[in-house]
């Protein structure tokens, strides 16, 4: 079974309740196995500077569903929570985003795998890191060298671990 990670992001109402929630959706799935969760960090908004505060983390499992059924999945636990996108990068009560999965490349009209921006985002690359330090990116970039430029970044600052 691949191994696949999946970052989880709010904003709106009680974030940090609703990713441990959702994470615990992810851990009772059937298809879903060795389910483990970072810790949840806060972080400024990416979008529009006018929103609360992010809470992020990502969640690693392994599973024999096909990429775009882990997709779906995703979107479904999405509406269950009550899902409201209110303007692109803006506030959000959850976020699932289907970081990786396994070794592979997938450009889709519905995914692209690894997710864009995976290297580029401080709240993926920390959570991430802690999760699976050793973990090679499709593109044989190396998840501890990721973290290690994340942390001496200007903007490593507005990243804080809060559980």
């Amino acid at each position: 079974m691949p191994a696949i990670y999946i970052g989880m992001g709010a904003n709106l109402g009680d974030p940090l309740l609703t990713l441990q929630q959702a994470a615990a959706a992810l851990g009772q799935h059937p298809e879903l196995h060795q389910v483990r969760c970072s810790s949840f960090y806060s972080s400024s908004p990416m979008g529009p500077a006018d929103q609360p505060d992010y809470v992020n983390a990502v969640v690693a499992a392994e599973s024999s569903l096909p990429p775009h059924d882990v997709l779906d999945l995703l979107q479904q636990i999405e509406q269950q929570f009550g899902r409201v996108r209110l303007r692109h990068w803006g506030e959000r009560t959850l976020d699932l985003d289907l970081l990786l999965y396994g070794n592979d490349i997938i450009r889709t009209e519905r995914l692209t795998v690894p997710h864009p921006g995976l290297t580029e985002r401080d709240f993926v690359i920390l959570p991430l890191a802690e999760l699976a330090p050793d973990l090679k990116l499709p593109d044989g970039q190396t998840l501890d060298t990721l973290a290690a430029a994340v942390k001496t970044a200007p903007s490593a600052h507005d990243l804080q671990k809060i559980t």
